[in-house]
């Protein structure tokens, strides 16, 4: 298993849109966006490898110390097969 923490979602929406637009939206937004668009292009990057699996957009767990942390709340928001 594969887990990626993404921590600049804000700027990320900021260096592809307006400026403006990156700082009206919430960060919960700007996570959003980020995430989908992250999980839409590895689908198609590992599927062009031949590779068959899932990826999923989580939320309420952590890494600390080498250690997973799950917290109150755990979710799976969204899961895409490729």
């Amino acid at each position: 298993m594969i887990l990626v923490k993404i921590t600049n979602s804000t700027e990320v929406v900021a260096s592809k849109t307006h400026k403006l637009f990156a700082k009206v939206t919430p960060e919960k937004i700007d996570e959003n966006l980020v995430e989908a668009e992250v999980i839409k292009q590895m689908s198609a990057d590992l599927a062009s490898f031949g590779l068959k699996g899932e990826v999923s957009i989580v939320k309420g767990i952590d890494i600390e110390n080498e250690r997973l942390i799950t917290k109150k709340g755990f979710l799976v928001k969204k899961s895409q097969k490729f």
